[in-house]
């Protein structure tokens, strides 16, 4: 584990990125999240699949420190959650499903605004702000307000709000939801880029072709407990199925299980 003093410009592919530990998380009655058990490594894209109300969003909350968590440990980029959250969080973006964008700011506006925020020098922000606006063709709208953007105009500013500070784990809830294939294509792209550069993707999608084109992993969760978890080969050679992922997931979230031995043991915190 990267300690708090350590720069994690340092860290080497495949060190831990972000780490769950046994964590659980309950809303009244329902149990969201049950002690889950998952590590995220530097250099991939790992996808998060499952069906409406399994407890994706709930744990990209928890992993990011906007809800924490009843039992277990979240480690994200070297540092602990619940002691350092802060220290971690500079190192982290989150795009949710739903992006918030101030009406009354202009896109670059909202956009500097999360650059103030995490310290970016100007000059930098603006030549990385120059570059994604040509990569997600945001120049029509950039200096218009919010309030005035489709969807998928404030999806394509909340993300790059998100990578202004040149983020090592992106946390993102369905990020192509309302996109047009061209930009589509750059955010898969982006992604990738990320994990060739050392970082992390945690990505939630109901889109199973963006996962088996992207993802170097992939989890499935079902009723707040992992149920599959390897790369799309593994978990095809697990599956007693076609081995199409859509068979996978529907088999998995309908009472099934790929999970092989060890990882069985790793979510459910047995020896």
């Amino acid at each position: 584990m990267t300690t708090a003093s350590a720069p994690l410009a340092a860290a080497e592919r495949h060190d831990p990125m972000l780490v769950l530990q046994d964590v659980s998380k309950r809303f009244g009655q329902k149990q969201a999240v049950e002690r889950l058990s998952l590590t995220l490594y530097a250099g991939e894209v790992f996808a998060f699949l499952g069906p409406n109300g399994a407890g994706k969003t709930t744990t990209m909350k928890m992993s990011t420190g906007l809800l924490r968590s009843d039992t277990g440990s979240v480690w994200a980029c070297g540092h602990s959650m619940h002691v350092h959250g802060r220290d971690a969080k500079q190192y982290i973006a989150y795009v949710p499903d739903q992006p918030f964008l101030y009406d009354k700011l202009t896109g670059r506006e909202f956009i500097n605004f999360a650059r103030d925020m995490y310290g970016v020098p100007p000059e930098t922000g603006r030549q990385r702000l120059d570059t994604l606006a040509e990569r997600l063709d945001m120049g029509s709208f950039l200096d218009q307000l919010t309030e005035s953007y489709s969807h998928g105009m404030k999806q394509k500013v909340a993300l790059a709000a998100a990578m202004i500070h040149n983020p090592r784990l992106v946390v993102v809830d369905e990020p192509i939801v309302g996109l047009d294939p061209r930009t589509i294509r750059v955010i898969k792209d982006i992604f990738r880029e990320i994990a060739a550069d050392g970082g992390t993707v945690f990505m939630s999608t109901h889109t199973l072709d963006i996962a088996e084109a992207v993802a170097d992993r992939i989890g499935i969760l079902n009723d707040g407990r992992l149920v599959a978890l390897g790369t799309l080969d593994e978990l095809k050679n697990q599956a007693t199925n076609s081995g199409r992922l859509e068979d996978i997931f529907l088999s998995v979230t309908s009472g099934g299980s790929v999970l092989n031995s060890a990882e069985k043991s790793v979510r459910d915190g047995t020896p």
